[in-house]
């Protein structure tokens, strides 16, 4: 008399993936590295992010207190501490001062926009530092989605197409076939879901200390255009 096995196939999700086919296999491993990188580049810009905001916390306290511009100068550009964000502006900006200050006649209508013209180009580097690895983030969160769809949809025609051969078809059959194609969807997801919300937090963060930025440029052209800063 034969005796029923009572163990059921292995439909782990582990050994769904093992048993996909490989341009399903090909879009999960596309999909995980992918969220890899994101949470690698997303901690990366958290930690950039809470620098920066502190560093310009302090520097904003340091240049309103009533402190000499020189020794702000001298204190941030001369290896004590290391120039970020903020800061830079800041340095080119008065690098830019000393150096027209040191000729005869230059009026100050000159002098402004020559000091203008150094901080904005310090002020396009800082946002290149804001917004780098953001397109990758926005990329991964538009994207993933549609990618996994692509390998759910290559799995299901798959699973259909093994079961032409079949007398008859039931659930069992069927469902470890359309579980692993949802696998990629699942995945798509997964990656995408912290892509988009890190992108938006970052993005927003960004343009809060591009603001900030500005608003120093303007108050420093402005403290440049009515006195000499201690020359």
């Amino acid at each position: 008399m034969p005796i029923e096995s009572n163990i059921s196939p292995d439909h782990s999700i582990l050994s769904l993936i093992i048993d996909a086919s490989l341009p399903v296999q090909l879009v999960m491993l596309m999909l995980l590295l992918a969220s890899v990188v994101s949470w690698y580049m997303i901690d990366r810009k958290r930690t950039s992010f809470k620098r920066w905001n502190a560093i310009a916390n302090e520097f904003e306290d340091q240049f309103w207190s009533g402190g000499e511009m020189r020794k702000i100068y001298q204190e941030w550009s001369g290896g004590e501490r290391e120039p970020e964000g903020i800061t830079n502006i800041f340095i080119a900006g008065f690098k830019e001062f000393n150096r027209l200050a040191q000729k005869p006649n230059v009026d100050r209508a000159h002098m402004v926009d020559g000091v203008h013209r150094s901080m904005r180009v310090a002020m396009s580097r800082e946002m290149a530092n804001l917004e780098l690895h953001l397109p990758f983030l926005a990329t991964v969160g538009s994207t993933s989605p549609y990618v996994g769809l692509f390998g759910t949809v290559w799995g299901i025609m798959n699973s259909f197409q093994s079961l032409s051969g079949m007398q008859q078809v039931t659930i069992a059959t069927v469902a470890p076939g359309i579980a692993e194609a949802l696998i990629a969807t699942a995945m798509g997801l997964f990656a995408a879901i912290p892509a988009v919300i890190a992108y938006n937090k970052f993005a927003n963060t960004a343009e809060r200390l591009s603001s900030r930025y500005e608003i120093f440029m303007e108050e420093f052209l402005s403290i440049v255009s009515r006195q000499d800063l201690g020359r």
